[in-house]
């Protein structure tokens, strides 16, 4: 297997396309995918027609346009003998495209690949989007009756983790000012007013004890990247970045698990991570800067310290006390994360990979990690059952 590079990327900023003020028609999905796939091909120095490969991340089920994978590479006029192919995994989704990409290229079934993903979530009226996430949380013959949805999940840990560490809402919410003071510095960023702790406090609560900006809000945007060999990548020239490894684990278990498990510990993360480090032949150490999929603040919290950034029970006094900030030993989620860069879910992933490409090519501006080389992104599927995670070294 050879390895593989990131020489492009393109992304819009995370945002509310589909209402808009004017009187005019909002954007469609393909034509955010096209600016995204424009730039990214820019940015690589190459010609649709070096482009061999085209996966694309599940645009979400609430989107008009059936096949959307075949319909982007058409209007795209892109031809392939790789592959052309819609990727689905949850949170994992773009996550999994990303991984796809990588493996055609290592293994030789192209030279570049471009890798999509485009997702609307504000056009969708919130009673059905809340009506579809029931369906896909636990069992439908079950648990899913009870009306539970996703941030119920992450609100039932963050009151276990609160109760076994004597920890406060206060404390974990700390998370959200640091996420917000780096979204302010992130142009990519939804969110970008830097908010205190006393006003975190102060909105109203969405599943207690996590309140609305402890929760991510909901949002659209377009991602791509061009991946090639690492052959191709250095002939150009250019700045590129090289995929060092990945790590994968799912542990059996459909979101909420039928069997006694740990609420406060996510060993999907864990043991993915570790994989990623050992393939790499690094350690925690030789990692600079960390793009976590966290939807809410106690995920951040609890990924952290299952990953062993930080000890069990501390992972929130990161965020207090600078740790876990750009300018930190630690630094996580550098764009604001999902929190306040945007979480359009389909599409998150791969905007974790274009914040860790942005600090290893030491691009970040005002909210670069000094010294940057190494990065680690890492997506999850469901209640963090399964995560994966890559390692990315820039090449300057």
């Amino acid at each position: 297997m050879r390895n593989a590079a990131i020489l492009g990327y393109g992304a819009v900023p995370v945002g509310i396309y589909q209402r808009v003020k004017d009187g005019s028609d909002p954007p469609l999905e393909h034509e955010l995918a096209v600016r995204v796939v424009l730039d990214a091909v820019r940015m690589a120095g190459l010609r649709k027609e070096d482009l061999n490969g085209v996966v694309v991340a599940h645009p979400g089920d609430h989107t008009k346009q059936g096949y959307f994978h075949t319909f982007l590479t058409a209007y795209l006029g892109l031809t392939s003998r790789s592959t052309v192919v819609q990727v689905l995994g949850n949170g994992m989704t773009a996550g999994l495209a990303f991984d796809e990409g990588l493996r055609l290229v290592r293994g030789g079934e192209t030279d570049c690949v471009v890798v999509i993903a485009a997702h609307f979530e504000s056009g969708t009226p919130t009673a059905d989007h809340l009506n579809f996430s029931i369906r896909l949380t636990g069992d439908v013959d079950f648990q899913s009756i009870f009306g539970a949805v996703p941030i119920a999940w992450y609100a039932m840990s963050a009151r276990r983790y609160m109760h076994e560490h004597s920890v406060s809402r206060a404390q974990i919410a700390e998370v959200a000012v640091k996420n917000r003071r780096q979204a302010a510095l992130n142009p990519l960023a939804q969110y970008r007013t830097p908010v205190t702790l006393d006003e975190v406090l102060a909105q109203r609560m969405i599943v207690e004890p996590l309140g609305l900006l402890e929760v991510p809000g909901r949002a659209d945007g377009a991602v791509a990247l061009v991946i090639t060999s690492e052959e191709l990548a250095q002939k150009s020239g250019r700045p590129h970045v090289l995929v060092r490894s990945r790590g994968f684990y799912h542990e059996g278990e459909h979101q909420i698990p039928d069997r006694h498990t740990d609420m406060t510990d996510y060993q999907s993360i864990r043991i993915a991570t570790k994989t990623a480090l050992e393939r790499a032949n690094i350690g925690l150490d030789d990692v600079d800067v960390f793009q976590i999929y966290a939807p809410c603040t106690i995920v951040e919290v609890m990924a952290t310290e299952s990953m062993g950034l930080f000890p069990r029970g501390k992972g929130w006094a990161a965020a207090a006390d600078g740790r876990s900030a750009f300018d930190g030993s630690r630094p996580v989620n550098t764009s604001g994360g999902l929190l306040s860069r945007g979480h359009p879910p389909e599409a998150t992933p791969l905007y974790d990979v274009v914040e860790a490409c942005i600090q290893v090519l030491g691009l970040a501006g005002e909210r670069q990690v000094p010294n940057a080389r190494v990065g680690m992104t890492v997506s999850e599927l469901g209640n963090y059952n399964a995560a994966i995670a890559h390692i990315l070294e820039g090449r300057p």
